[in-house]
């Protein structure tokens, strides 16, 4: 299949199924959830059809697994990344002692005064490996590299959790449990 394709269903997708799914007419359930076949009619009935095949295929190739399907095949979700709102049923797990963010290197000095917040979405993204975050910061420019004492902020309370592609969440980071690699 195209690429291209793929790429537009895919950014589709996380626009819809993360940040604006009342555009065309789906609602999400607990979990993020939505009916993948009421999906489908949602955006053929706007303008943008989407087979079950290229569906799957979106699912199955995107290199950063920012969908997800239930166990039954019939219920698909964003694994992270929501600005609306939304009970993502995540369980609070026991994180690595160290995780990674990523950031250009404009935001530094305000992060290193106010720690990583998690803006307009529903968590603070951090990554268990420098590379993973390294690339997530170049999309900001120059990137920078933070280490998270997660151990010591999970110690203090702060509950972490891990979406189903691996990408790690926290409510908010502060300066404190910072450090730059």
């Amino acid at each position: 299949m195209d690429t291209l394709r793929l790429v537009k269903i895919s950014k589709f997708l996380s626009k819809h199924l993360r940040h604006q799914p009342d555009r065309i007419g789906i609602k999400l359930a607990p979990g993020g959830w939505v009916v993948v076949d009421e999906l489908l009619i949602a955006c053929a009935n706007h303008q943008f059809p989407i087979s079950h095949g290229e569906l799957q295929q979106v699912v199955a190739t995107s290199d950063k697994k920012r969908f997800s399907f239930d166990a039954t095949g019939t219920l698909i979700r964003a694994n992270q990344g929501h600005s609306v709102e939304v009970d993502l049923q995540l369980q609070p797990v026991v994180p690595p002692d160290v995780l990674y963010h990523g950031t250009g290197s404009k935001a530094v000095e305000s992060i290193m005064q106010t720690g990583l917040q998690k803006m307009s979405r529903h968590h603070v993204h951090l990554s268990q490996d420098i590379a993973t975050a390294q690339i997530v910061g170049a999309r900001h420019g120059k990137a920078v590299v933070f280490a998270v004492d997660a151990a010591a902020m999970h110690q203090a309370g702060y509950s972490f959790y891990c979406s189903d592609n691996g990408v790690w969440l926290v409510e908010l980071v502060p300066p404190g449990y910072l450090q730059t690699i």
